[in-house]
């Protein structure tokens, strides 16, 4: 493994343990808050912090998993495991919405008193505290490295503020108006946004399961690279892009004049790959060599090309078969082997 992605680990390692020891303790300090007063809303928020727990756990497989290199059976890398931890968040978040809605059902037909408030609230609050400054780091550095995974735990936990802060004045205005039915309804509105939250994973892991194309900003980026070259008369077609975790992959044709020896191409093609790597970390890019002159060079822009069928041409090199030990190789005038 080079020394940059092991850097890279070790930083997502610290943010997802991180992650799992404040799960841990904010579960606790919830439920307590949870037991203390019985408020239904109280309960939603520590649902919660176990769906951050588990969630934390399967990050921390995915993102192990995504910095094995590439291998026989995973030629692209492993990278796009983060998607699965994203996709099981994003379910675990719906799950627990639900759970919280089927306890604040009954508490909205039968409201019940809350006791000892103030007590129950302060270790509720401070859970929050502990998720607030943790999200903030995480979400910086998921940006920073471009992990899916990162960004979806960071942003579980945003959630969870935000769900502190909505039970908090849900639970204030039970005491101070006595209203017993706002704490099921604060509820039901924390487990509405829940499911919110969850949906938006679940849309984002889907988008990377589709191999959605590299952002705006990304694609313009490298068309800037590419204008460099177009104003020497380069054509650029078959543009693809996709990114697959911290990954990103980039493929076009490159069309120049059939004059030029392969050796040029092939120069000038090494060149725009290592610029795009250069300004895109982490970025696999491929290209493919072709003859301007040539019409069937636009024939192949689409994913999917129809073969036009081959007439013989007067100019190409007779092909003679000369016997091989283990196949038959037909050489071609010019001495090249073909198989």
């Amino acid at each position: 493994m080079r020394k940059d992605s092991q850097m890279k680990l070790r930083s997502k390692r610290f943010y997802i343990v991180l992650a799992v020891a404040a799960a841990l303790a904010t579960m606790t300090v919830k439920f307590i808050g949870y037991f203390l007063t019985g408020s239904v809303g109280l309960f939603s928020d520590a649902a919660e912090s176990v769906v951050n727990l588990v969630a934390a756990l399967v990050a921390l497989w995915a993102i192990t998993l995504a910095t094995r290199p590439a291998d026989e059976e995973h030629t692209y890398g492993h990278t796009k495991s983060e998607y699965f931890s994203s996709g099981v968040e994003g379910a675990l978040i719906v799950v627990a919405a639900l759970i919280i809605a089927v306890e604040a059902i009954p508490r909205l037909l039968h409201p019940q008193p809350l006791e000892q408030v103030g007590v129950g609230l302060a270790f509720a609050v401070s859970g929050a505290v502990m998720n607030g400054v943790l999200a903030w780091f995480m979400l910086r550095a998921g940006k920073q490295q471009r992990s899916i995974a990162l960004q979806a735990d960071a942003r579980h936990l945003f959630a969870d503020v935000f769900t502190t802060a909505g039970v908090l004045v849900g639970v204030l205005l039970v005491a101070v108006t006595g209203w017993l039915i706002l704490d099921p309804i604060v509820a039901l509105l924390v487990a509405a946004n829940i499911i919110w939250t969850g949906a938006r994973l679940l849309h984002e892991t889907g988008l990377g399961l589709l191999d959605t194309a590299l952002p705006k900003e990304d694609l313009d980026h490298i068309n800037s690279i590419l204008d460099d070259y177009r104003a020497q008369g380069i054509v650029f077609h078959a543009l693809r892009s996709r990114q697959a975790g911290s990954r990103r992959f980039v493929s076009f044709h490159v069309l120049v004049p059939g004059t030029w020896t392969v050796l040029k191409g092939h120069s000038m093609c090494e060149a725009i790959e290592l610029a795009i790597r250069s300004s895109l970390p982490e970025t696999t890019v491929f290209t493919h060599l072709e003859p301007r002159e040539d019409p069937t060079s636009f024939a192949d822009q689409a994913l999917d090309r129809v073969p036009e069928p081959e007439e013989p041409s007067e100019t190409a090199p007779a092909l003679e078969e000369r016997p091989c030990k283990h196949k038959t190789v037909r050489q071609d005038s010019l001495g090249t082997d073909r198989t």
